[in-house]
């Protein structure tokens, strides 16, 4: 399978969430195993030698593959979630979203400086969650960060929000 198949199996929902935006619904590729596979193995080849040893998943769709990369690099995964979610002490980041403001938040004792990390999410769109992620994880010191996305929206520029020395890598682009 390659990239344009693996597009053809991504759903648009028109007017979701609200009227005029074109969702891109990765649940569709996400039932075929060899989606998956794509996803699993393009990944893969892109950072197996980078010497990643936290991948780190945004919810709740960066759950989905983050932690089956981490398993095939042999990094530990680590979650970012929504406020209120994780049991133990945390470390908060709150940040501009286009209907309000939302805090994610990882656990005080999940990195530290002697990780690389990379930060995974199903979808690049303008960019401001995954960079509250990104701006997160820095509070930890760690030597090296790589951004990855599964699909990136290209016309909404969500990869300039990041730094220069950021990597920002996406499988499909729309």
């Amino acid at each position: 399978m390659n990239a344009e198949e693996v597009k053809k199996e991504i759903r648009d929902v028109v007017d979701f969430p609200i009227k005029g935006i074109i969702f891109r619904d990765l649940t569709t590729a996400f039932k075929n195993p060899e989606c998956m596979r794509f996803f699993e193995n393009e990944m893969y080849e892109l950072y197996k030698d980078k010497g990643i040893t936290k991948v780190v998943g945004i919810e709740s769709r960066g759950f989905i593959m983050a932690p089956v990369l981490a398993n095939k690099i042999g990094a530990g995964f680590v979650p970012i979630r929504k406020k209120g979610k994780l049991p133990a002490e945390t470390i908060d980041m709150s940040y501009a979203k286009e209907y309000g403001e939302d805090t994610i938040q990882i656990h005080k004792d999940a990195l530290d400086a002697d990780d690389v990390v990379l930060l995974h999410d199903d979808l690049l769109a303008t960019g401001g969650t995954m960079k509250a992620a990104c701006d997160l994880v820095k509070k930890f010191g760690v030597k090296k960060i790589y951004v990855n996305f599964l699909v990136e929206l290209d016309d909404l520029y969500g990869r300039d929000v990041f730094e220069s020395g950021i990597e920002v890598s996406s499988l499909l682009h729309y």
